[in-house]
């Protein structure tokens, strides 16, 4: 038993340097999406209305991974409710995900901040097939055919946001062409 007990951490070590070697970290990393298209997305809403990532197909997409107790996340949604407000009728449609662990709370802020975009409970499987969401707020911007174009990680310049979504929302067709990496854009 005793000698188990010294066993243990040469062991949790040694798996711990082979996890964390190039070689694992490459095998094991999301490759990026963007000018990729978008995973397929269909969850129900707080409402229990589905939301098809394939409807909004023509629309461009802001899709939004959240949670409640994130600050930065909490200052972004009064932008996003004014966004859809202003941008809505030239084809902009907002998402939020949140990655709470219940509605409650959820249900609760998407009140008080009359959202007017639909959100859904997000889950780890959602935020792997996006790239490995690990934090939040993680913004998408999502092009009317379905492709993703950018990527902003934590809290983001909310006027680059703006700017890219008023360029999306003026292209078409064979207009859309990759962005370049931003450098508040971490993929």
């Amino acid at each position: 038993m005793r000698a188990m007990s010294r066993l243990f951490p040469i062991l949790a070590l040694s798996v711990g340097l082979l996890l964390a070697s190039p070689a694992a970290g490459k095998a094991n990393r999301p490759r990026s999406l963007l000018n990729r298209p978008a995973p397929a997305l269909s969850i129900p809403d707080l409402d229990n209305n589905r939301i098809e990532l394939e409807n909004y197909r023509g629309k461009v997409v802001l899709l939004n991974f959240w949670a409640t107790w994130c600050a930065p996340c909490r200052l972004e949604i009064p932008r996003f409710v004014e966004w859809q407000r202003q941008y809505g009728p030239r084809g902009l449609q907002v998402l939020g995900i949140s990655i709470d662990d219940s509605d409650p709370p959820v249900r609760e802020l998407v009140k008080k901040l009359n959202v007017n975009y639909p959100v859904a409970m997000g889950d780890a499987k959602l935020g792997i097939r996006y790239g490995g969401v690990l934090g939040v707020p993680v913004i998408f911007l999502i092009d009317r055919r379905g492709i993703v174009r950018a990527r902003f990680d934590g809290q983001p310049d909310l006027v680059v946001v703006d700017s890219r979504v008023r360029s999306l929302l003026e292209m078409q067709g064979s207009a859309l062409q990759p962005w370049p990496s931003p450098k508040s854009a971490a993929r």
